[in-house]
C-alpha cells in the first residue's frame, strides 16, 4: 500500500488522525507505527505529544462508531458475509476473528470495551460485538475512548524514550521489537484483572448463598 507508506512518512495530527481511524476499523494499520513515531518526533520538538496522543484517541474512537454503528444496524449475517468476502480477507479479516471478538464481549461484558482496545487481534473488532448487543452508544464512547487513550498514552511514551535511545534509521525495528513485549505485559494485566474480577463474583455468589 504506498499510500499507508506516504502517510507513515508524513506524521502530523491530521494523518494521525485517520490513519488511526483506520486502524480502528478493519483496515490492517499498525498503530504501533503511527502514534510511537509521532510521539517519536514529539521529541524532537516537531510536535506536541499530548496533541499526539487527543488526535490518536479521537481517531480510534470515529473508526470504533464505524464499527459500533456496522454491528448495529447491520446485524451479524452480513458482518460475516463481509467478514468472508474478498474485501475481508483484504482487510485480513475472517468470520473467526469476528466470532473471537464477540466472545470475548460476551464473556467479559461491557468492561470488554476497555480491557479489548488493549488486547492483539481483538482491539480493532470489539466495537463490533458492542453494536451487535446494543451498549448504549455514550457508554460504548466513554470505555472506548478510556481504552484506546490507554493504549496511545503507552504507544506515545515507547516512541518518546526510544528518540534518546535509537536513530530513526532504527525506529520503526525497535517499536515492533518493544511492541513484542507490551503485547505480552497487556495481556497477561487483561487477564490478571479478569481473573480478579471473576474472583469477586464468585465469592459475592458464595456469600448470597451462604445467605440464604
Amino acid at each position: 500500500m504506498n499510500w499507508l507508506s506516504t502517510l507513515l512518512g508524513n506524521l502530523n495530527y491530521g494523518t494521525v488522525f485517520f490513519l488511526m481511524l483506520l486502524e480502528s476499523t478493519v483496515i490492517p494499520v499498525p498503530s504501533e507505527l503511527v502514534v510511537s513515531p509521532a510521539a517519536y518526533h514529539a521529541a524532537g520538538g516537531n510536535l506536541d505529544i499530548w496533541l499526539i496522543i487527543l488526535f490518536a484517541t479521537l481517531g480510534a474512537d470515529c473508526g470504533a462508531t464505524i464499527n459500533y454503528l456496522a454491528g448495529y444496524y447491520l446485524g451479524r449475517p452480513i458482518i460475516y458475509r463481509f467478514a468472508n468476502s474478498k474485501w475481508g480477507k483484504m482487510c485480513l479479516l475472517n468470520q473467526q476473528k469476528v466470532e473471537k471478538s464477540e466472545k470475548y464481549f460476551y464473556d467479559h461484558g461491557m468492561v470488554a470495551t476497555i480491557t479489548g482496545r488493549l488486547l492483539p487481534g481483538i482491539r480493532h473488532l470489539i466495537s463490533i460485538p458492542a453494536g451487535l448487543s446494543k451498549m448504549g452508544y455514550w457508554k460504548f464512547l466513554l470505555y472506548t475512548t478510556i481504552g484506546a487513550g490507554a493504549w496511545n498514552f503507552i504507544l506515545a511514551a515507547l516512541g518518546w524514550y526510544l528518540h534518546s535511545a535509537v536513530p530513526e534509521d532504527q525506529l520503526n525495528d525497535k517499536i515492533m521489537e518493544y511492541g513484542e513485549y507490551i503485547k505480552l505485559f497487556l495481556v497477561a494485566a487483561v487477564a490478571i484483572a479478569c481473573l480478579y474480577f471473576l474472583f469477586k463474583w464468585y465469592m459475592k455468589r458464595k456469600q448470597g448463598r451462604n445467605k440464604e
